[in-house]
């Protein structure tokens, strides 16, 4: 078979990927509406991720500082009077390596689990927590692995801001959240939401541990495989915030 063919489709791969990267500009542009929205805490956890087999290493400190700074960009730019707090947990990601044959090079890709609360009322106002796949890639169904053209670092930023932007959409969504006051959404169990306690967020925590073995899996299936980006089914895990206020913290730690 001519490489020539082969040759074209590995530079139409790297156009796409170059387009996706010109696509990453829309924090020059004003902010979607979300309210009276100001980020409080902004929380990523990543002690109990689990790495894809076949994946570049990047520690607990690199994707919770990636992936703060990622949402401190886009949630940071709101001015209004209203304090909203966001966690988020890495359950399990993959970071294309370099060296792996194109038919077999795997995909960059973190799965997360995430929660917002109104701050004022220590009120969580999603019903339940919200897990999402994020790849870095404009198309999740591309052949070449981004361990071919980038580093691991780039890769780690492109999906830190991806988680981000998810999050942004997922707000928008949700309108309720960001009325006055915020509307909370009604638990699994049809009740209604109730301020949060360091009981019931310490039990968030253990079943976010619990749950992390399954989440690394559907990593590694995510990697491997082509899938959507739509997100997963929802499960217990969840993302938790300690019950420290932004004002003693300051805005956005």
């Amino acid at each position: 078979m001519s490489l020539a063919p082969l040759l074209r489709s590995m530079m139409l791969l790297l156009g796409l990927s170059v387009l996706a990267a010109c696509g990453r500009n829309d924090l020059k542009e004003p902010p979607v509406a979300l309210g009276d929205f100001k980020l409080g805490l902004n929380i990523v956890f990543a002690d109990n991720m689990q790495k894809v087999p076949i994946s570049r290493e990047a520690t607990v400190d690199e994707w919770e500082t990636g992936i703060k700074k990622a949402v401190q960009a886009r949630f940071g730019r709101y001015t209004g009077s209203r304090f909203y707090n966001i966690g988020i947990a890495v359950d399990g990601y993959a970071l294309a390596p370099p060296g792996i044959p194109v038919v077999a090079a795997p995909k960059s890709v973190v799965v997360v689990t995430a929660n917002i609360w109104d701050d004022a009322t220590q009120t969580r106002l999603n019903g339940e927590p919200k897990q999402f796949t994020i790849f870095e890639n404009l198309d999740p169904n591309m052949v070449i692995g981004s361990g071919l053209t980038k580093t691991k670092r780039q890769q780690l930023d492109a999906l830190a801001y991806n988680v981000a932007k998810a999050l942004e959409k997922w707000f928008v969504e949700n309108p309720n959240w960001f009325a006055n006051p915020p509307v909370p959404d009604l638990r699994p169990d049809g009740s209604k939401a109730t301020p949060d306690t360091p009981e019931s967020l310490a039990s968030q925590r253990a079943a976010h541990i619990a749950n992390a073995p399954a989440n690394a899996a559907t990593a590694a299936q995510a990697s491997a495989t082509a899938v959507t980006t739509t997100p997963l089914p929802n499960t217990t895990s969840a993302a938790i915030r300690p019950p420290s206020r932004p004002a003693d913290l300051g805005v956005g730690n």
